[in-house]
C-alpha cells in the first residue's frame, strides 16, 4: 500500500511541475525563461486559464492528501 502511495507521488508531483509550467507568466518571471512568453499567442483563452486552475488545484490537493496518507502509513507502520 505503501508503494502505490509512493508512486502516485511521483506521479502527482510530475503532473504538479508540469501544469505550474503550462501557466501564463504574470510577467518576467521563469515561466518566461521556459517558453511562457511564446504561449500567450497560442492559448490566451481565459477559459483555457480558468480549467488549467481548476486543474491545478485538485492536481495540488491530491499530492498533499498524498503526502498526508503515506505519512500516516509510515508512522502506522512503526
Amino acid at each position: 500500500m505503501v508503494m502505490g502511495f509512493s508512486i502516485a507521488l511521483i506521479v502527482f508531483s510530475l503532473l504538479l511541475m508540469l501544469l505550474v509550467l503550462m501557466h501564463k507568466g504574470k510577467g518576467g518571471g521563469l515561466s518566461d525563461m521556459f517558453g511562457g512568453g511564446m504561449q500567450s499567442s497560442v492559448g490566451g483563452s481565459s477559459v483555457a486559464e480558468r480549467n488549467l486552475d481548476r486543474i491545478t488545484v485538485v492536481v495540488g490537493l491530491a499530492w498533499f492528501a498524498c503526502i498526508v496518507v503515506l505519512g500516516l502509513l509510515m508512522k502506522l507502520d512503526n
